[in-house]
């Protein structure tokens, strides 16, 4: 297989550049391609086969509520890596710090004193209609003031090569796991390739995450720190499961802890053991049937009262999810002038809210060419994508809309970058995104690259994998590849065990 054949058609590619009728690869890509040309008929598909068999070996699976098999399926991977250079990786990892930095002191200021309200930068009504608002966190002082301590924020590429991020996600933001067991594999598809091109790690991701949770027990020499989980059934097991194996902490249910005396402990076979931390994967209403949905099993009578008294602590802090509400979305840009100024480094990309009566009227009479989006749905669903719509598709967004005004964002529909991935026996161009994933703490971590979502149904615009989309590992090059290594000795194939 190679790539004569390949075609940028007017899209921003993260692996070409076009070049008149062809494509040339861009500097950070050519040893990669070059590599991939000079493989015998078969061998990548081979490599491909070698890669899926592993997924599948490694258990590495998510499941989509309300699907009709309901089975478990295996994350579509393709093995040809997202490739971002070290000029390009700087600028968005200098943004994201200062995004979640500020979106941090947000969060404390409107569970505090509300300083941004009482200025008018962001409106009163908006945060308080916020279905993640939680007034029960007000007061609320989470240990060492921080409230997002993960956090996973979705960028796009425009057709002239710009980020933009697209989405905050600091509630339970899922996905790290696919970007550990992705490097695994691509480390062992091209191995020679991956040595010589100075890739910079993603595998201490763990660590940083075990010690940015210690952290946050300040008091304890050696904090007991436990995974919380709704179950096997939840979509995202797979990765709970694997990131409590890699940390070496309890994975635990709700039904393993109970509170007493506003202290939370887990049930073992020696008696009760006190837990300091608690990484949760449940959202807001199911962590305390106390506090927030009383008709939840999975979360721990008692749980926000040892939290607000200081006795546990919780990532991400409850209350989190109003500042990843698509409406308050847009207000980042002067949130972030407002607690830091500073001027983004990182854009949104353009936003209308449909609450307003004028960018509501404009959204109306131009549904044809507009993204438009529920601000508290996640994973694909409820997208109206203006230009692949039809006339009964937009009829009903709008009376959705008129319906509920505060619920609906809307947005140019991008020129998303494309870049390649196997199809049969050649190469096609496809939509991706990147979620980068962010610890945010004393000591604050970027996972380098971060998740490549892909489209992987031709022209569509929707990565997420509930709704057809796959991934790709992203390489973060800390310099530039080196020229002369020989591929002489590679493996025609990679070995399929998991270590």
């Amino acid at each position: 297989m190679n790539y004569d054949d390949y075609q940028t058609e007017g899209f921003y590619d993260e692996m070409f550049i076009a070049d008149g009728p062809s494509a040339k690869p861009r500097p950070g890509a050519r040893m990669l391609v070059e590599r991939i040309e000079s493989l015998l008929n078969g061998d990548l598909a081979r490599r491909q086969q070698a890669a899926e068999i592993a997924l599948y070996n490694m258990g590495i699976t998510f499941s989509v509520y309300g699907s009709e098999d309901a089975e478990e399926k295996i994350f579509p991977f393709d093995i040809i890596p997202r490739i971002v250079e070290l000029k390009e990786w700087q600028p968005i990892e200098q943004g994201l710090a200062q995004r979640i930095n500020a979106l941090n002191l947000f969060l404390d200021d409107i569970y505090h004193d509300q300083k941004i309200i009482g200025d008018g930068v962001v409106p009163r009504d908006i945060i308080e209609s916020c279905p993640a608002f939680r007034r029960e966190c007000i007061g609320i002082d989470p240990p060492l003031g921080i409230w997002c301590h993960i956090t996973g924020t979705d960028l796009v590429r425009d057709g002239e090569g710009r980020f933009f991020v697209l989405e905050d996600n600091l509630r339970c933001p899922s996905g790290v796991s696919y970007v550990i067991e992705n490097r695994q594999i691509l480390k062992r598809t091209f191995p020679h390739v991956f040595l010589a091109s100075n890739v910079r790690p993603v595998d201490d991701y763990c660590i940083h995450l075990l010690n940015a949770l210690q952290q946050l027990a300040p008091h304890t020499e050696s904090p007991n720190v436990v995974l919380l989980t709704p179950g096997p059934f939840n979509s995202a097991y797979y990765e709970h499961a694997f990131l409590a194996q890699q940390m070496g902490i309890e994975l635990v249910e709700g039904s393993d802890l109970f509170t007493q005396d506003d202290c939370v402990y887990m049930r073992t076979t020696k008696g009760p053991l006190r837990v300091d931390v608690i990484y949760r994967r449940i959202d807001d209403d199911f962590i305390d049937p106390l506090a927030f949905r009383r008709d939840s099993v999975l979360g721990v009578p008692g749980l926000m009262s040892a939290f607000r008294n200081g006795r546990v602590a919780l990532a991400n802090a409850p209350g989190t999810g109003v500042a990843d509400d698509k409406a308050i979305y847009a207000y980042v840009p002067d949130i972030i002038r407002y607690y830091l100024g500073e001027d983004p480094i990182l854009p949104n990309v353009k936003t209308y809210l449909c609450r307003r009566d004028s960018e509501r009227e404009y959204v109306l009479q131009n549904l044809h060419e507009l993204v438009v989006k529920p601000v508290s749905e996640s994973g694909g669903y409820g997208i109206l994508v203006g230009p692949h719509s039809t006339k009964a598709e937009r009829e009903a967004c709008a009376e959705r809309i008129r319906a509920n005004p505060r619920n609906y964002i809307a947005q140019p529909t991008l020129s998303l970058s494309r870049a390649p991935i196997i199809v049969g026996d050649h190469f096609e161009g496809r939509h991706v995104d990147l979620r980068p994933f962010i610890l945010h703490g004393p000591d604050p971590y970027i996972l380098p690259g971060g998740l490549t979502r892909v489209a992987l149904k031709k022209g569509s615009l929707v990565v997420n994998s509930s709704q057809g989309g796959g991934s790709k590992d992203t390489w973060v090059l800390e310099t530039e590849p080196d020229k002369n290594v020989s591929f002489v000795d590679e493996p025609v194939l990679p070995p399929v065990e998991h270590d």
